[in-house]
């Protein structure tokens, strides 16, 4: 089992065995990326916690503040997840049920 490297903030984390080594908010599988993207869509702080109910105003301010002092790492990540990266990186094809199946077997 590995452990968590502690960032500068004590509410994010990084442990290679919660979401593929991401930064989370410590505690939580919750990606900083995901605060971030709910940020970027115009929620207000408020608004992202009565969606994460289980987070305290604390840990998503130390979650933009991450992204801040981090941002290309994150904006990476985010790049990273969009859909059309994962269906070029693993073959896949989107189903008109937007399921995602390897190209091959989509017909």
């Amino acid at each position: 089992m590995s452990t968590a490297t502690a960032t500068a903030s004590s509410y994010i984390i990084r442990s290679p065995d919660v979401c593929g080594g991401q930064p989370v908010i410590a505690g939580t599988r919750t990606p900083v990326k995901s605060i971030v993207g709910y940020y970027k869509l115009g929620m207000s702080v408020e608004e992202i916690l009565e969606g994460l109910p289980h987070l305290s105003p604390a840990q998503v301010f130390a979650a933009l503040s991450y992204y801040h002092d981090h941002q290309a790492e994150i904006e990476q990540d985010i790049a990273d997840s969009r859909v059309e990266t994962l269906i070029a990186r693993y073959g896949l094809k989107a189903l008109p049920d937007g399921r995602l199946v390897p190209e091959k077997n989509g017909e």
